[in-house]
């Protein structure tokens, strides 16, 4: 007999109840472990963004205004 003929003559309680709540006891600390991992990544990931983001407003606006005073008074 297969697993396949064995798992579809269970109850339905076995395939919807039973299985998936062994399956998070098994897995479940691996599966949060990705979600953390997949959420601290995305969090760097939009840091880095932010980060960046910052650094090019400060220097477009430092340039912007250096620019425009050594234009305007020169010697």
């Amino acid at each position: 007999m297969a697993v396949r003929e064995i798992y579809a003559g269970m109850p339905w309680w076995v395939k919807w109840v039973a299985v998936p709540v062994i399956a998070l006891v098994v897995f479940g600390g691996a599966i949060l472990s990705a979600i953390g991992l997949l959420i601290g990544l995305l969090f760097k990931v939009l840091l880095f963004v932010a980060l960046v983001g910052g650094l090019i407003y400060v220097v477009r606006k430092f340039m912007a205004s250096s620019s425009s005073s050594s234009s305007g008074g020169g010697w």
